[in-house]
């Protein structure tokens, strides 16, 4: 059946098609100008204004983040931090809201009761530390990685996803021999590819960002994710850290936290489309039911 539509719903339309460009605009416009600005010569840059289109290029910003020795050193950090953090995250996550998603499971009130409990109330950070100071994981990757672990928002929402997978599938399972463990690695979890998905960009993002934590658990600047190596880099601009063959007047601070912004930001920006297609179906599917 073809639809005609009325003047009425096509004014409706195009309504909402301008404010989805505008929207569009009001989001993207930001990137382009730190985009610009990045590749823009430090004396158009110190003129100011809004660039949107450098008239004048130049490299000299990102000659000069590179310049710096720790630079690719903190980048392998903060890969390492991602990929393996993620992994953990996934895992940790996986384990814990399987078994809640049993009805049968006992105690299960009680235990979504602790974990909503940690979305209204934090520990703190005095006693985060010296917890993390007890473990002995100051200074060592794994202060970042295991406080937070498992994050309350993504279990429950996961545990909501897993739950809508039939019970029939798993009775099959283990009709055919497989353990409880089984059933989740073998069955459960391929069939929550794009849940999974979904946590994989919500962690890694995390991670990639790691900042706070790192500047109170690592104090080995040889174990500084790339977020901590680059506020590094634009404090110190003016004191010339980085390549000293590069001419003073190419030095220009704002420049520079743009180039660092968008350095910071292309990771993601290159993982995201891999993993958009998955994004929405993985959050949507998974509340849905509670």
């Amino acid at each position: 059946m073809i639809y005609d539509k009325t003047l009425g719903n096509r004014v409706i339309d195009g309504v909402i098609y301008l404010l989805l460009a505008v929207t569009a605009l009001i989001c993207v416009l930001p990137f382009v100008y730190v985009l610009a600005v990045s590749f823009t010569s430090p004396t158009e840059a110190a003129k100011g204004g809004i660039i949107l289109f450098p008239k004048e290029w130049s490299l000299s910003a990102y000659k000069y983040i590179f310049s710096t020795d720790t630079l690719f050193r903190s980048m392998l950090v903060s890969i390492y931090i991602t990929v393996v953090g993620t992994m953990i995250n996934l895992l940790l996550t996986s384990l814990m809201a399987y078994p809640l998603a049993k009805q049968h499971l006992e105690g299960r009130r009680t235990i979504l009761l602790g974990v909503l409990f940690t979305m209204l109330f934090s520990g703190g950070l005095i006693p985060t530390y010296f917890v993390v100071k007890n473990l002995h994981m100051i200074d060592t990757f794994w202060s970042l990685m295991i406080p937070g672990a498992i994050s309350a928002f993504n279990l429950i929402v996961l545990k909501n996803f897993f739950s809508q997978i039939p019970d029939g599938l798993e009775d099959a399972a283990k009709i055919d021999g497989c353990s409880d463990v089984g059933v989740l690695f073998r069955i459960v979890l391929p069939l929550s590819m794009p849940a999974m998905a979904t946590f994989a960009l919500f962690y890694a993002v995390a991670h990639w960002n790691q900042f706070f934590n790192a500047v109170l658990y690592i104090n080995d600047n040889t174990k500084w994710p790339i977020q901590v190596l680059l506020r590094e880099i634009v404090i110190l601009a003016q004191s010339r850290i980085g390549d000293t063959s590069i001419d003073e007047v190419d030095i220009q601070p704002l420049t520079i936290r743009m180039a660092v912004i968008v350095f910071a930001t292309l990771p993601i920006l290159i993982v995201y489309p891999f993993l958009q297609k998955h994004f929405t179906k993985g959050v949507l599917l998974g509340s849905v039911k509670g």
